[in-house]
């Protein structure tokens, strides 16, 4: 490392209130500002930045990653970090603006289109967010577990069981929430049919027909067909692409309406990536507790941020139980395995109730395999290794739209996660793209899906949940050229 650099990130400190991760990282924002480094240089690698600020590689890590959600440095794989071009990183998406009054929810029109986007057997699948890259999971260790369980637990198999989910498995979630900042009882704990299944529940426990819900805009699909099949109200509030939910427009909205409950992802949104603040996260939770309405939370992409504080959940914020909190562990462990949990705060006798009521069992032996997996040493490792991995590859589809796609496109930037959200021209309705894609063996998520507006219809989510190969590289390329002649031919925009 030369010497100026050593001597200027040791220099004047930041001040004390910023996390160490943070003052290393505006003491290089501070160099790039100042040419110190210059756009295509080569910034020192992560173990000479944590050596020479006396950090561990963790902090140094998170240091580099501040500076690359700001578009000041670029991660190239097997490379390192380089300073950013200047005037050339793409820009992020425009905050959402929903309409400020709730909406019925009304998914039939877009029922052939979600079909299609899960349904493309064979082709290139940038729609569907479930992890399928079977490079990121261990096969042979899950069915290991589940042969073992299957052993241990045969005479489940016989039976029924009406559990709020066996105790194994409700210990093992409450020792991963310790990984959130969440103390909870193993007692609390309902297991449920997946991360959806869970917060189904807590919306029925709190709401009736009719009911508002806010959420963020754009929110994950998934979300909005359960508000419509429970005959709940949608109350989309506007969002940061970076920061995730805006308060000040969730207050304003909590101000004026009547809503029953909030149902958010703090922590990496699908289909955004954004990561609210930890103070932001605080600050949510008072401000509903103090209003006495539920906080319903989403938890199931934070593993993904391992080793980073941003990890910690809303629910390690609340000591009144006002926040119901909902995971599973299918998008970093286990895909195949469809099991989630629940702890429901104030509701959890209501919640429990549910399950039985809906007589959704779920299966004593997977949950001991599900058990079994989560306390074997290497969790966290192994969640290292995927947030790594995906954040190059982000990284790369990033490159791939800058080089290909409309002058003009805005790109997301989660530090980590499987999707990217694209805003195009508003010239641009992305439905004919996906009609052409699709027509060529290319799938992908059009913006229409994730609002019960027509507000991003111009936008577009791309998951890179699957494969990643020079195929779908090459795949990514053409959804660019493809978009590109749109854009050249907006006459047709509104054909397929």
């Amino acid at each position: 490392m030369d010497a100026s650099f050593a001597t200027l990130t040791n220099a004047a400190a930041a001040p004390v209130a910023a996390p160490m991760y943070a003052q290393i990282a505006q003491r290089i924002a501070r160099l790039i500002d100042n040419q110190a480094f210059k756009p295509g240089h080569r910034l020192p690698s992560v173990r000479e930045l944590a050596a020479n600020n006396g950090v561990s590689i963790s902090t140094a890590v998170q240091a580099l990653r501040w500076l690359e959600e700001r578009n000041l440095v670029t991660a190239r794989p097997k490379a390192g970090y380089f300073v950013s071009p200047r005037g050339r990183g793409m820009a992020l998406p425009g905050v959402s603006r929903p309409p400020r009054h709730s909406l019925v929810v009304d998914r039939a029109s877009r029922a052939d289109m979600m079909a299609a986007v899960s349904n493309l057997d064979g082709a290139i699948n940038f729609g569907n967010a479930r992890p399928h890259d079977t490079g990121y999971f261990d096969a042979e260790r899950i069915r290991s577990a589940i042969n073992r369980a299957t052993r241990t637990q045969r005479l489940s198999l016989v039976e029924y069981t009406e559990l709020p989910g066996t105790q194994a498995l409700r210990e093992a979630a409450t020792r991963r929430a310790l990984h959130l900042g969440c103390h909870l009882r193993a007692d609390d704990i309902v297991v449920t049919a997946g991360c959806i299944h869970a917060v189904s529940l807590c919306l029925r426990a709190v709401t009736q027909p009719g009911d508002i819900v806010a959420l963020e805009s754009p929110t994950h699909f998934g979300f909005l067909d359960l508000l419509e099949s429970l005959n709940l109200r949608a109350l989309e509030i506007p969002t940061h692409p970076k920061d995730g939910i805006s308060l000040s427009a969730l207050q304003l909205a909590l101000d004026t309406q009547p809503i029953k409950a909030v149902l958010s992802v703090p922590t990496l949104s699908n289909p955004l990536g954004s990561v609210m603040r930890t103070n932001d996260k605080r600050q949510l939770v008072r401000m509903l507790a103090a209003r006495q309405i539920p906080l319903i939370e989403d938890v199931v992409f934070n593993d993904l941020l391992a080793a980073d504080e941003r990890r910690k959940a809303a629910k390690a914020f609340d000591t009144e139980g006002w926040v119901m909190i909902c995971g599973s562990f299918s998008k970093t462990l286990a895909p195949g395995v469809r099991l989630g949990w629940v702890e429901a705060g104030r509701w959890k006798e209501p919640v429990g109730r549910l399950k039985r009521v809906q007589g959704v069992s779920t299966n004593v032996v997977m949950e001991h395999a599900l058990a079994d997996l989560l306390t074997q040493v290497g969790y966290e490792a192994r969640m290292r290794r995927i947030s790594d991995a995906m954040r190059d590859r982000l990284a790369e589809a990033r490159e791939i739209i800058s080089e290909s796609f409309p002058r003009g496109t805005r790109v997301s930037s989660p530090p980590t996660g499987y999707t990217l959200w694209l805003e195009l021209s508003q010239a641009v309705n992305t439905m004919p793209l996906f009609h052409q894609c699709r027509a060529e063996g290319i799938s992908f998520g059009p913006g229409g899906m994730f609002t019960a507006t027509d507000r991003f219809d111009h936008c577009l989510r791309l998951s890179f949940a699957g494969p990643w190969t020079d195929a779908e590289r090459q795949a990514l390329r053409r959804i660019g050229a493809l978009a590109r002649a749109l854009v050249l031919a907006p006459s047709d925009m509104h054909g397929g």
